[in-house]
C-alpha cells in the first residue's frame, strides 16, 4: 500500500510504501469505540465525593409528630427523600472507572483507526519535522504553509526543539508512536507520520 508524501508546502510530491497491516484493515466500528471509551474512561479521576444520611449535617430531633398531620412518618431530616438528606448511593472518591482492554483489541483497534484515516485522506506522510531553534512561530509558519489548522504529528522522535515549539500551538500535537493515542487520532482533522515512524508503527500495531 501506498500513501502520499507531503512536501513543505503541504503538497503531494509522490508516494511512500507502508505496511497494509497496520494503514490498509478493515474498519471495525464498535471495536474502535470500545477503546475510545475505554481510554476515556481510565483517564478518570474517583475525586467526587457524595455524603450519605450519616455524614450529612443534620438534627436528630423528629421533625414533627407521628400522627394526626397528615403527612408520611419522619424520624429525621437526614433521609434521602429529604431535601438536603443523604444520598443511598453516594458516589466515593475511591471509585474506579477503568475498564480492561487486552493488548491485541488495542493493537486492532489502532490499526483500524490508521486504516480508516488513510482512506478518508486525512493521513499522510513527511519526510521528517526538523527545527534548528525552539520557535512556535517558525513551527506555525511551517503548519500554515502547508494549509494544516488541526494536526497531529507522530514523529520518530521528538527533540526539545520540536517540543517547545509546539507545546503552546492550540490545534497542533506531537507525539512519538508510543504515546500515539485513540482519542487523539479520532480528533485532529489530520494526522502527519514521519518516515521513521512508520517501521515503530508497525512494530507496535502489526
Amino acid at each position: 500500500m501506498q500513501l502520499e508524501l507531503l512536501n513543505e508546502q503541504g503538497q503531494a510530491a509522490s508516494k511512500v510504501d507502508v505496511p497494509e497491516t497496520v494503514f490498509d484493515r478493515q474498519y471495525n466500528e464498535a471495536l474502535v469505540h470500545q477503546i475510545v471509551v475505554a481510554y476515556q474512561a481510565n483517564a478518570r479521576q474517583g475525586t467526587r465525593a457524595q455524603k450519605d444520611r450519616e455524614q450529612v449535617r443534620h438534627s436528630t430531633k423528629k421533625p414533627f409528630k407521628q400522627k394526626g398531620t397528615g403527612n408520611a412518618r419522619a424520624g429525621m431530616t437526614s433521609s434521602p427523600l429529604w431535601r438536603g438528606g443523604g444520598r443511598i448511593f453516594p458516589n466515593l472518591p475511591d471509585e474506579n472507572f477503568t475498564q480492561k482492554i487486552n493488548k491485541k483489541m488495542y493493537r486492532a483497534g489502532m490499526a483500524s483507526i490508521l486504516s480508516q484515516l488513510a482512506r478518508e485522506g486525512r493521513l499522510a506522510v513527511v519526510d521528517s519535522l526538523k527545527l534548528d531553534s525552539p520557535k512556535t512561530k517558525v513551527l506555525a509558519d511551517k503548519f500554515k504553509a502547508m494549509n494544516l489548522q488541526s494536526v497531529m504529528v507522530i514523529a520518530d522522535e521528538v527533540d526539545e526543539n520540536l517540543y517547545l515549539a509546539s507545546r503552546n500551538l492550540k490545534n497542533v500535537f506531537v507525539v512519538e508512536p508510543r504515546y500515539a493515542d485513540p482519542v487523539s487520532l479520532v480528533h485532529f482533522k489530520k494526522v502527519l507520520v514521519t518516515k521513521g515512524a512508520i517501521d515503530k508503527l508497525k512494530e507496535m500495531f502489526a
